[in-house]
C-alpha cells in the first residue's frame, strides 16, 4: 500500500531558525544511531520513520558507520526513502557524518579531506541520494591541520554534494576556529551537534555562547542520556535495556543506585508537571534559546509519539528548575 502521510503534519510541530541562516529544523529530529542497522528489523524502522514524519519531523540524522554493520543504517533509510518517502524529498532534511572508524587503513577515519570526501560518496551511494542536506565532521581530529578538514567541508557543499555545513563535539575553541576558517572560505558554519542532557551538560557556558556568538545553531544528541532520563529504569536495569547490552554508550556500572535515585525523583516531577520523564527531559533541553533540535533515538514508534508529547509543555517555573538543578546535585 501506498504510504501516504498525514495531511496535518506541520501543524503541532514547531520549526525554529537554525542560527543566522534561511534553515528551519523541528523542535525534535530522528537519529538513526540505533535500531535502523542491517541486525534490526526493517519493518520496525519503517514504521518509526514514517511514524516520525507523521508527525512534523522532517530531520532524519545519520551517520557512514550507523549500524550495525557500518553503513546499514544509511541502507536502511535507502530503502526507506525508495518505498516511502521519495516523493517527500524536497520536504526532509537529511544529514550525515564522518570522522569516526570506517574502514581499514589510514584514509578510513578523523578528518582528512580523501576521508570525508570518500565517506560522504560511499554514503550517497547507500541512500540513493544526490545530495545531504547537512554534512559533518563527526569528530575533532587532533593530528589533520584544521585548514585540511574544513576545506574538505566547503569542498562538499561547493560540488553540491551537502547544502550545509557542519561538526559535533568541538570545544568552544576549536569551534571558534573552525567558524573563522569556513568564513573565510565563504562557507558559513551552520550547525554544532553536540552531546547534552540533565546528567551531560558540558555544553553550558562557553559552547553555548560561542555558538550564540557565531550564529551557529545548535542540534544536540542524547538528550534522554541513552534512555536513561525515561521510566526505562525507574526499577533498576531492565535485561533488555541498552545500559545490560555490551558495546553502548551507557554501562550498567554507570547506572548506580544515586543516579537511579536521582532518576525517580526527576521522574515525580515530571508527573507533577503531566509529563513523562522522556518529555520532561526533552523539554528541559529544549528551554535554552541556543538549541535548535533534540535529536531522539527509538526502538518503536510509540516512542516517538511520546517524546514529541513533550512539546505540549515545554515552560518550566523557576520553581521546577530549582528543584532540578538540587536533584542533580544530590
Amino acid at each position: 500500500m501506498t504510504y501516504l502521510p498525514e495531511e496535518n503534519r506541520y501543524v503541532s510541530m514547531p520549526y525554529k531558525r537554525c542560527g543566522r541562516s534561511g534553515l528551519k529544523l523541528p523542535a525534535v529530529s530522528l537519529g538513526l544511531w540505533h535500531n535502523f542497522g542491517g541486525v534490526d528489523q526493517f519493518e520496525n524502522a519503517r514504521a518509526m520513520a514514517r511514524c516520525a514524519f507523521n508527525l512534523g519531523i522532517t530531520h532524519f540524522d545519520l551517520a557512514n558507520n550507523y549500524g550495525p554493520p557500518y553503513g546499514s543504517a544509511e541502507e536502511t533509510f535507502g530503502q526507506i526513502l525508495r518505498k516511502d518517502l521519495s516523493p517527500y524529498r524536497d520536504e526532509l532534511v537529511i544529514s550525515s557524518k564522518a570522522g569516526w572508524d570506517m574502514w581499514p587503513g589510514p584514509y578510513g577515519n578523523f578528518g582528512s579531506r580523501k576521508y570525508l570526501v570518500a565517506s560522504l560518496n560511499q554514503s550517497l551511494k547507500r541512500m540513493g541520494l544526490e545530495y545531504v542536506d547537512i554534512f559533518y565532521h563527526h569528530r575533532p581530529d587532533p593530528d589533520t591541520p584544521l585548514e585540511e578538514t574544513m576545506g574538505a567541508l566547503d569542498f562538499i557543499v561547493r560540488s553540491g554534494r551537502a547544502l550545509y555545513a557542519g561538526i559535533s563535539q568541538y570545544s568552544a575553541d576549536e569551534t571558534r576556529r573552525a567558524a573563522s576558517i569556513m568564513q573565510e572560505m565563504g562557507t558559513p558554519l551552520l550547525i554544532h551537534q553536540p552531546s547534552y542532557n540533565m546528567f551531560d551538560r558540558w555544553i553550558e557556558g562557553d559552547l553555548l555562547n560561542r555558538l550564540e556568538q557565531e550564529g551557529i545553531g545548535c542540534v544536540v544528541f542524547s538528550p534522554l542520556a541513552q534512555g536513561l532520563l525515561t521510566n526505562r529504569y525507574l526499577k533498576g536495569i531492565p535485561e533488555d535495556s541498552r545500559a545490560a547490552k555490551p558495546d553502548t554508550d551507557l554501562h550498567r556500572d554507570e547506572v548506580t543506585e544515586e543516579t537511579l535515585s536521582k532518576v525517580r525523583q526527576l521522574n515525580d516531577l515530571a508527573l507533577r508537571r503531566d509529563q513523562s520523564m522522556a518529555q520532561m527531559a526533552i523539554a528541559w533541553v529544549l528551554r535554552n534559546p541556543v538549541v535548535t533540535s533534540a535529536l531522539i533515538g527509538a526502538s518503536h514508534p510509540e516512542q516517538i509519539t511520546d517524546v514529541v508529547g513533550a512539546l505540549r509543555n515545554l515552560e518550566f517555573s523557576t520553581e521546577e528548575l530549582t528543584n532540578i538543578e538540587e536533584i542533580l546535585q544530590g
